[in-house]
């Protein structure tokens, strides 16, 4: 069995450089690109419940990045998702009420979430949160957190707008109640010298997030960049931005082929890259670390997998990657 978690450290921590590890790492690679385990440890159930999910490229991206993990490890992966915090939260009671072996959760809306991580945790079932709620997961008895902190992500996105010599920014808002979303365009106002505002829209209904851009690019023709928080939705800015004649950059967090593409094609200016397949393996493997041996990572801190800022000149080395959907 040493051999075995030997192997799996290898791939999992990348911190073996020896050829022992460079071949521990190959073997599990064919494993999993097999579908099969590298290892022999019991066949745990692991539930993922996410805030967003079907439809979403990126959250295709951090499905794949989990199940890719939970194929190597001989894991039973259970994925299941609601944008609406109470139905997220019957959906990981409907997790505890199987008794899974661990659980990987998002704290997009953390007050309706707190009471359900807490019973999970209670019941000795060890939880993971990725992506959104760093700042909470410690506090709700998570083990650790995967992700990007929110507040730094936006941050950098200030610092690069700056970078720019831009003036008059607009963060797009595509899910209300969203604190990570909120906590992105915060930072970078935090950190922008110029004018940002914050324009909320109708994330489930990609024409009328076209159209509020277009309608506030067309009033105010100062505005010379426009963020949006997700990669679907720099498209439908792109677009608003034909239609409203206006010359501001848009950029956007998130990575996926579309963007990767509009990186180099220069209608992009620049993606912010969370590496969301890392979120979604890494939380697998942790867990089947945690259950296996009792590691954890992060030492009490959030376990970091961003931001990236990602410009034209990387997209090309990237737009492999992105088009096999891992990137």
């Amino acid at each position: 069995m040493g051999a075995v978690l030997a192997a799996v450290l290898g791939v999992s921590l990348m911190g073996c450089s020896s050829t022992g590890g460079k071949r521990a790492e190959e073997r599990a690679a064919k494993a999993a690109a097999e579908g099969r385990a590298a290892v022999n440890t019991p066949r745990w159930t692991f539930a993922m419940v996410t805030h967003s999910g079907d439809g979403d490229t990126f959250w295709d991206i951090v499905q794949k990045g989990a199940e890719t993990a939970a194929k190597k490890d001989n894991i039973n992966f259970l994925y299941t998702h609601d944008a609406e915090g109470q139905q997220q939260a019957q959906l990981v009671q409907a997790a505890i009420d199987k008794k899974v072996d661990g659980l990987i959760v998002t704290l997009a809306k953390p007050g309706a979430m707190k009471d359900v991580v807490a019973k999970a945790v209670r019941a000795g079932i060890p939880v993971i949160t990725v992506n959104s709620g760093s700042a909470e997961s410690k506090e709700f008895g998570a083990l650790t957190h995967i992700g990007q902190d929110e507040s730094i992500a936006g941050e950098a996105v200030g610092e690069e707008l700056n970078e720019r010599g831009r003036k008059k920014a607009l963060c797009i808002l595509h899910e209300q109640g969203n604190v990570g979303h909120e906590q992105r365009c915060a930072g970078a106002k935090k950190t922008f010298d110029g004018q940002m505002q914050n324009l909320y829209v109708e994330g489930t209904n990609m024409p009328d997030v076209q159209a509020s851009i277009e309608a506030k690019l067309q009033s105010d023709k100062n505005i010379d960049a426009v963020v949006t928080l997700g990669a679907p939705f720099a498209d439908a800015a792109v677009k608003a931005k034909k239609t409203a004649g206006s010359k501001a950059e848009i950029d956007t967090f998130d990575l996926n082929p579309a963007v990767a593409a509009a990186l180099q094609a220069e209608t992009l200016g620049f993606a912010v890259d969370q590496q969301p397949y890392l979120q979604g393996y890494e939380a697998v493997d942790l867990l089947w670390l945690y259950r296996y041996n009792r590691n954890v990572l992060g030492g009490g801190r959030p376990v970091l997998t961003g931001p990236q800022i990602v410009t034209a000149k990387d997209a090309a080395q990237l737009a492999e990657y992105a088009g096999r959907g891992t990137r």
